[in-house]
């Protein structure tokens, strides 16, 4: 059996779902993000129990095929983005298409019916986040992040970066190096 979880993020979110499986008794098979395969049938009460342990620690149990579909849509997003392989050239639309098994244009409104966004600005967003961390990180240069990330150009990069977060990638990289000195001062 297969059960779809929200908001499954990390390798922290990973091991809690398998915690709290093994806690009802529950054989788990795998635990990826946003999935678990548990071996056997689960009862109503150790579904319901399953469900109100993961809602403490802010995850979500889903029913719901619509909502099923975004968070593997949002799942395969995240890893083509933060755990993906930077030499990744395929459109982003084949890419997810392709993953998952659906047509694309169908994955699009699903998705921006459940989220009121399009995939697109969703992985906007996620690129612009990951952005971040690689400028906080200081390992690359911006020509080698908008590489990384795929984007045409560095002008590109930073033309959403600043769209999005209001600050150019230079300025928000500087403000880390000066939150970094004051906290060297104290």
């Amino acid at each position: 059996m297969r059960l779809y979880i929200k908001y499954m993020v990390s390798l922290r979110c990973k091991m809690l779902v398998k915690e709290e499986l093994q806690k009802l008794g529950i054989k788990c098979i795998s635990v990826e993000l946003g999935a678990a395969e548990v071996r056997g049938n689960i009862t109503q009460e150790q579904l319901e129990l399953f469900r109100e342990n993961l809602k403490r620690s802010g995850l979500e149990l889903l029913d719901d095929k619509k909502n099923i579909l975004v968070e593997k849509i949002k799942n395969v997003i995240v890893e083509m983005i933060h755990q993906g392989d930077d030499t990744l050239k395929v459109n982003d639309s084949d890419y997810i298409s392709e993953k998952l098994n659906y047509d694309y244009t169908y994955l699009s409104n699903t998705f921006s019916e459940v989220k009121g966004i399009t995939i697109q600005q969703f992985i906007i967003m996620h690129k612009i986040e990951k952005v971040k961390e690689l400028l906080l990180y200081d390992e690359l240069t911006l020509t080698e992040i908008a590489y990384q990330l795929h984007y045409s150009s560095v002008a590109h990069l930073s033309n959403q970066f600043k769209k999005i977060t209001g600050l150019t990638p230079t300025y928000f990289k500087e403000l880390k190096q000066k939150r970094k000195r004051s906290l060297e001062d104290l």
